[in-house]
C-alpha cells in the first residue's frame, strides 16, 4: 500500500505565530508581520499554501495589484505582506492611522496540519 496523507486537525494562525503585527509602511502603504518562534509551525504555514495574495486580497478587500510584498523570510521564520491602503493615512476616511489594528483578519486564518503516514 502507498503513502496516505490524513489532514490531522487546523489551528489558527494566531494559534502558530507567536507575532502578528500590522503598522504604516509610510503613508501609502500598511505592513504585516508575522513571527514564529517554532520552526515547524512557520513551515506548516509556508507549506500549507493557505497564505496567498488571493487570499490577502479576500480579507482586505484589496485588488490583486495592491498586494505589493507576500515574502516568506526562512532564515528569521517570518512573512511579510505589505498592502497598498485605501486612503492614505491621516487622510479623511482613514480609520487607523497608524495602521495598528489592521492584522486582526488574518488571527483566524485556518492552517490545516499534514502529516504522512507510512504503511
Amino acid at each position: 500500500m502507498g503513502q496516505e496523507i490524513r489532514q490531522k486537525e487546523k489551528k489558527t494562525l494566531a494559534e502558530l505565530a507567536a507575532v502578528i503585527r500590522s503598522k504604516n509602511a509610510g503613508p501609502f502603504e500598511i505592513t504585516f508581520d508575522i513571527l514564529f518562534d517554532n520552526a515547524c509551525y512557520y513551515r506548516r504555514v509556508k507549506e500549507s499554501g493557505v497564505l496567498t495574495r488571493e487570499h490577502i486580497c479576500q480579507l482586505y478587500s484589496a485588488r490583486a495589484e495592491d498586494v505589493v510584498c507576500l515574502e516568506y523570510f526562512d532564515q528569521a521564520l517570518g512573512i511579510k505582506v505589505t498592502l497598498r491602503r485605501h486612503h492614505p493615512s491621516g487622510s479623511a476616511g482613514e480609520r487607523d492611522t497608524y495602521g495598528a489594528q489592521q492584522h486582526v483578519p488574518l488571527l483566524t486564518i485556518e492552517i490545516p496540519d499534514f502529516f504522512e503516514q507510512g504503511t
